[in-house]
């Protein structure tokens, strides 16, 4: 059982930004991590679809400054909790409502669960997940996320998917507690790409989030 001493829900209403790491190279990864946590991003997941997702997040987790949060992205399955908790992961992502969710919830590990429909939405929160991750967002966007919200109030949502820098005023009008952020803020960096460019779009939506 894994004992967290931080609420997954608060820190994300508080810091309104998770950066999602999505890669081909293990040591680009971690390097983007490392350049985000630096900035001033203090949410981060890795997606294990990332080669070598496990040792990037323990090597970003043990490099992270006080206060940061280093996740584990794209967990679907219960076997996939464990390897992820051994790697010191301090939450779960999933993109959708799926077998690890009641597994990190058993574990102690908060999680952000991928729904798109109400009824996943609902049965996410049925099942123990801290937040409820709209994915994809862009495919309806910040009226859908709006509507979503009308029979959900006391439902906290991370809108995730396409969300670039004109995007977050929408979903945030629209209730919005933070936004999932991969491409448009990542970019290639965790594929080798330029992290100072990376390292500029961090500012960018750090200034726009704060």
């Amino acid at each position: 059982m894994v004992t967290m001493t931080f609420d997954l829900t608060a820190e994300l209403a508080a810091t309104r930004l998770l950066a999602v790491i999505r890669g081909t190279d293990t040591a680009a990864a971690i390097a983007t991590g490392t350049a985000l946590l630096a900035e001033g991003v203090r949410v981060v997941e890795v997606a294990l679809t990332t080669p070598g997702a496990l040792d990037a997040i323990a090597a970003i987790q043990a490099s992270a400054p006080a206060g940061s949060l280093v996740g584990a992205g794209t967990v679907l399955t219960p076997a996939a909790v464990a390897d992820v908790a051994a790697a010191g992961a301090q939450f779960v992502v999933t993109p959708a409502v799926v077998d690890s969710i009641p597994e990190a919830v058993r574990r102690g590990l908060p999680v952000a669960a991928g729904a798109l429909t109400p009824t996943e939405a609902y049965t996410a929160i049925r099942m123990g997940a801290a937040v409820v991750k709209l994915f994809p967002a862009s495919s309806g966007g910040p009226a859908y996320l709006k509507a979503l919200r009308d029979p959900f109030p006391d439902i906290p949502f991370v809108a995730v998917g396409g969300v670039g820098l004109a995007e977050l005023p929408g979903y945030f009008a629209a209730g919005a507690i933070a936004v999932g952020v991969g491409g448009p803020l990542v970019g290639d960096a965790a594929s080798g790409g330029d992290l100072d460019a990376l390292r500029e779009r961090a500012r960018a939506y750090l200034a726009a989030t704060s």
